[in-house]
């Protein structure tokens, strides 16, 4: 019987949704990271036992009882991490976070969300109006809700919403009842190696969605689904699709439109959080909650009072003189996304982007693409790459993006410690913070910087 689980790598968002279940259930939750964040410091008050030095010797002692201790790890950890290999040389029970999750999904209704970009909005979405309906949810989700100020909703249902994570095919130990695939954009290509391979592992994870269930794929997606007899398959979109969005108005910060769809058209919803690629979320998060057997009423009111996630779309000010926010985009479609959407809905106003680079491979891999959709914008300040996991590569920096950017763009490199200084000197109509780095760690003083001018 599991009385401890200890966690390598706790304060990553997904590891610290399941680390708040599991506290839930009032066992002794503790775990490793590599530094302390906002994150880990709630953990702490809510009752987990962190620490921040690798080192076998500050694991609880509840945590070194082989028979009643479960190991969850993510894969951003190195093999070689001692605290692992301890636990793999006394032969504990140690899964991944996505195996834990898995388990979950065997014995709950898995609504899963898959995708390169789309999904932690989608999914958190999703899980708002389940919650807020008759149905109610567990949910596992890759962003802090704003609704609720967490990655992590319990209840006694038996749904369960979780972000199905591509990384390192974490999301092949998923057996969904439900699933929206966003989209299959090629992305991590230092896991998967090509493009082929990514698109089929997309492939294989819809083989894993279960009889009886259901497949909802956004329209126009490369990768072809190969889904077990008994499952339905339907598409979404904006535009087209078996659910999809007509009359969309667009017009004083307001998103409005209504869902057409197989099961129940539903009129008149309104955007919470209105941002014009919150229609394509938004259509996938009702159809899988449709498809569930939430109501019209409660799909509509979901949708209104659905708040955001904190770093999507995620606005600090909000003027008719300053318009400041971030955003976690950093796959090239989703830059492009940003890009498209902020420039719909300040279609007359001069839109700024700060951009860091996440990963010298992503960069490596994807430089022209990253050029071309920050060539959307007005205007582009790119810093240094951020290296999360990874070692530099010779020749792969920042100015492999600069260089390429269209020359009708304004541009500028500068490092992270200079942007507040940036900022403090310039004059800005829209002001977007984009990437999945520890720059957004900057954006509550760049806030003070910009509502002092």
């Amino acid at each position: 019987m599991i009385k401890a689980v200890y966690f390598i790598g706790a304060g990553g968002i997904g590891m610290s949704a399941i680390a708040r279940y599991f506290l839930k259930k009032k066992l002794v939750v503790a775990g490793y990271d590599k530094t302390p964040s906002d994150l880990t410091r709630t953990l702490e008050d809510e009752g987990m036992i962190i620490h921040y030095d690798e080192d076998v010797e500050k694991i609880p002692v509840e945590c070194k009882e082989k028979d009643s201790t479960l190991v969850v790890y993510t894969p951003a950890i190195p093999a070689a991490h001692k605290e692992l290999l301890f636990f793999r040389k006394e032969g504990f029970d140690i899964k991944k976070r996505a195996q834990v999750l898995g388990e979950l999904t065997k014995s709950n209704k898995g609504l899963c969300v898959a995708g390169t970009h789309g999904k932690t909005t989608t999914s958190t979405m999703a899980a708002h109006i389940m919650h807020e309906s008759h149905l109610d949810c567990n949910a596992f989700l890759g962003g802090i809700s704003k609704n609720y100020g967490t990655n992590y909703i319990l209840s006694d249902s038996n749904f369960v919403v979780i972000e199905a994570d591509e990384f390192d095919r974490s999301f092949h130990w998923l057996r969904p009842y439900i699933s929206v695939i966003t989209s299959t954009d090629p992305d991590h290509l230092d896991i998967y190696g090509n493009k082929e391979a990514y698109l089929d592992s997309f492939r294989h994870y819809t083989t894993l969605i279960q009889p009886g269930g259901t497949l909802i794929q956004h329209v126009g997606l490369e990768m072809k689904a190969d889904v077990q007899d008994g499952v339905t398959v339907y598409t979404y979109g904006r535009d087209e699709g078996d659910f999809h969005a007509e009359n969309i108005i667009i017009e004083n910060g307001n998103i409005s439109f209504d869902f057409i769809s197989p099961i129940e058209t539903i009129k008149d919803i309104c955007l919470g959080q209105p941002i014009p690629i919150n229609i394509d979320n938004g259509i996938g998060a009702m159809a899988m909650c449709q498809l569930s057997g939430c109501t019209a009423d409660e799909i509509r009111s979901g949708m209104a009072t659905f708040e955001g996630v904190d770093r999507r779309f995620d606005f600090k000010i909000k003027s008719d003189k300053l318009v400041f926010l971030s955003d976690y985009a950093h796959h090239p479609k989703e830059i492009y996304q940003s890009a498209k959407s902020l420039k719909e809905v300040y279609d007359r106003r001069t839109v700024t982007a700060i951009f860091q680079p996440h990963l010298y491979t992503r960069t490596r891999d994807f430089y022209k693409d990253f050029a071309d959709s920050l060539s959307l914008f007005d205007e582009v300040i790119l810093l240094d790459i951020y290296p999360a996991r990874e070692n530099p590569i010779p020749g792969v920096t920042s100015k492999l993006i600069y260089d390429n950017l269209s020359p009708n763009v304004k541009k500028m490199m500068c490092s992270k410690d200079e942007i507040q200084d940036v900022v403090r000197s310039r004059d800005f109509d829209v002001l977007v913070v984009l990437g999945a780095g520890d720059l957004d760690n900057q954006v509550p003083v760049l806030t003070e910087i910009l509502k002092r001018k």
